[in-house]
């Protein structure tokens, strides 16, 4: 499912719903049984030790795949995430649709990822940032928390909430959250990532969350087809920068090797120093489905626990 997708739905805000489609959906994808593989951690069961009480076994689960799993409960959580999203203007773009642009793609990816990480019966928190922290709410289990959570996503989708000209601090406040967060999780962070032109801040910033005993994972959600390789049409363009206001007219055709060329040059130094510091970086799509931002959480998951 993707955002074209969603935007065929009667109510594109019902974030419980759609949420619930797009992991459920994407858990049937991966494998024919619920029960093998990687299902295994978000059916709700784990692997009987040896030993242990028999109590718990679920021996209807016994009798499909002649293993034993026990029920897993909430006080057996083992991660805690705490959910980043950039909502800065230049989220909005595309801005010719409150639904298809880079920060509603955030949010369904967001709410998916809230929805499996409660499957999992683990703690999720939801931090909304720009040149402040908007709103903070560290991680929990509880299905109000959780509630609480969509409600503040599904604000995200009036453009009015956000405003244009609403600009990124990125550094300056994820080192606030890097001090703010106190317990080990892992942050997970939507952010187009423009703004930072003081790259080195930017590394710093990421590296005190490094520093702080956290695994971080980064989705550097763009449009990629207009953003990263710049096909537009061969003809003159206003263009204007959503978080300043200022524009620019030109022809597309007379900046795109440049233009290319120097976004290009600046994702790979992120994806480099990203490296270097152990934290996961994705480049992402707006125009593609949700499934690979869910494979990357589950295979960070996977390597943490």
């Amino acid at each position: 499912m993707n955002l074209r997708d969603i935007e065929h739905f009667p109510e594109f805000d019902n974030l419980d719903l759609i949420a619930r489609q797009v992991v459920e959906g994407f858990i049937t994808g991966l494998h024919k049984s619920p029960f093998h593989g990687f299902s295994v951690e978000f059916a709700e069961h784990r692997l009987y030790n040896k030993g242990e009480s028999t109590k718990f076994i679920d021996w209807k689960l016994y009798a499909r795949t002649e293993r034993l799993y026990v029920k897993r409960f909430e006080e057996e959580t083992n991660l805690r995430a705490q959910i980043i999203i950039d909502t800065s203007s230049s989220m909005l773009f595309p801005y010719k649709s409150k639904l298809i642009n880079k920060l509603s793609f955030s949010v369904y990816c967001a709410a998916s990822l809230i929805y499996l990480l409660r499957k999992q019966r683990d703690a999720v928190g939801l931090s909304l940032i720009n040149d402040s922290i908007d709103f903070h709410a560290d991680a929990r289990l509880s299905e109000v928390h959780v509630q609480m959570m969509y409600n503040k996503l599904r604000e995200l989708f009036n453009p009015e909430n956000i405003g244009l000209k609403k600009e990124t601090d990125t550094a300056t406040i994820l080192h606030q959250l890097a001090d703010t967060i106190n317990k080990r999780s892992l942050v997970i962070i939507f952010s187009d990532m423009f703004g930072a032109e003081d790259k080195e801040k930017l590394f710093s910033a990421l590296q005190h969350l490094r520093y702080a005993k956290h695994e971080v994972l980064i989705f550097h959600v763009t449009d990629k087809r207009l953003e990263q390789e710049f096909e537009f049409d061969n003809r003159p363009y206003k263009f204007v920068d959503m978080e300043t206001g200022r524009t620019i007219k030109l022809n597309p055709n007379e900046v795109r090797e440049t233009y290319t060329k120097l976004t290009s040059d600046f994702i790979k130094e992120l994806k480099n120093r990203c490296g270097q510091y152990s934290i996961d970086f994705v480049d992402t799509d707006i125009n593609k489905d949700f499934t690979e931002v869910l494979q990357s959480y589950l295979l960070k998951r996977k390597r943490l626990y």
